[in-house]
């Protein structure tokens, strides 16, 4: 999503490319790859493979390449009937599938939020493209879940609620809106935010977290609070390093960056929040509001690419 923003489309779709050669017959992806290749893994992550929609379609929204949304519905449908395969009767869905039948099963606030966007996103797809959708029924589902029966979320493991992305997730991806997201952000404030510095990752260790708090940030941005996401962004900029990259976090009990890495993955949640906080690109929006397609909906003519 980042190189889509920065406009390195090539690059972009040579990462779906890849998801698309690798994805498994029902429709997942293994949990963890290293080197291109399967890693020592038998788990496959419901919140991960649902994802990829919300990728395609971020990466239409910016280009309206119309022939790169049609390659790529089958991954897209694929992956959502793996992750709906997976959804309870109460609506949560269930975190993961493990081949050795080692994982719990359980469901997850944050990854169970996250597939809430996706679901969105896959809805829009289909809409977009023509075809009939059932992700807009089961995305009422499990927001009805996330929102009354918090129950069905830490079932069998200690409770996730110490960690920011329990905290915000629900509001970043939609669950929550308007009063009630705000609401949710406020009461929680003090455990989680340092100011100056960022948003930590768990709520009892005093580490600041370079792609948590660019997360926060566009949960503030849509929960309306606009000023206070500008604040927060202002507070990242002291964690890049000289050569564009930043660093995962920064311990302020010990004063010192911690762990010893500039991943990609938190200068792409860098670039996200500028660009939601900027409106750079048509898919700015996308984290800070809800924008389900009307069926009857008719969007703009096919856009290819030379």
């Amino acid at each position: 999503m980042a190189l889509s923003i920065a406009g390195e489309y090539q690059g972009a779709e040579r990462a779906y490319a890849w998801l698309a050669s690798q994805q498994l017959q029902d429709g997942s992806w293994w949990a963890r790859y290293e080197g291109g290749e399967r890693s020592q893994t038998t788990r496959r992550e419901t919140n991960f493979c649902a994802y990829v929609a919300t990728g395609i379609w971020h990466h239409f929204l910016i280009t309206e390449d119309r022939a790169f949304l049609e390659r790529y519905w089958p991954v897209v449908q694929k992956a959502m009937d793996f992750v709906l395969s997976l959804q309870t009767t109460y609506g949560d869905i269930t975190w993961a599938l493990d081949d050795d039948d080692e994982v719990p099963v359980d469901a997850l606030v944050t990854g169970c939020a996250s597939i809430y966007k996706s679901l969105e996103c896959a809805h829009n797809i289909a809409i977009t493209l023509g075809h009939d959708t059932p992700y807009f029924e089961a995305r009422d589902r499990l927001g009805r879940c996330l929102r009354q029966h918090p129950e069905r979320f830490d079932r069998t493991w200690e409770s996730k609620a110490r960690y920011s992305m329990d905290w915000f997730y629900p509001v970043l991806t939609g669950v929550f809106s308007g009063k009630a997201a705000r609401e949710r952000l406020r009461a929680r404030w003090q455990e989680f935010v340092e100011s100056g510095l960022g948003c930590r990752c768990v709520s009892d260790q005093p580490w600041a977290t370079i792609a948590e708090t660019c997360e926060l940030v566009l949960a503030l941005l849509a929960a309306g609070d606009d000023a206070l996401a500008r604040e927060v962004y202002s507070w990242v900029a002291q964690w890049r390093h000289d050569d564009g990259s930043y660093w995962t976090g920064y311990q302020f009990k010990e004063c010192v960056l911690w762990p010893d890495e500039r991943p990609t993955w938190t200068a792409a949640a860098v670039i996200l929040a500028a660009d939601a906080l900027t409106h750079h690109t048509p898919a700015a929006q996308l984290f800070t509001d809800v924008n389900l397609l009307d069926p009857g909906a008719v969007l703009a003519p096919d856009v290819v690419r030379a």
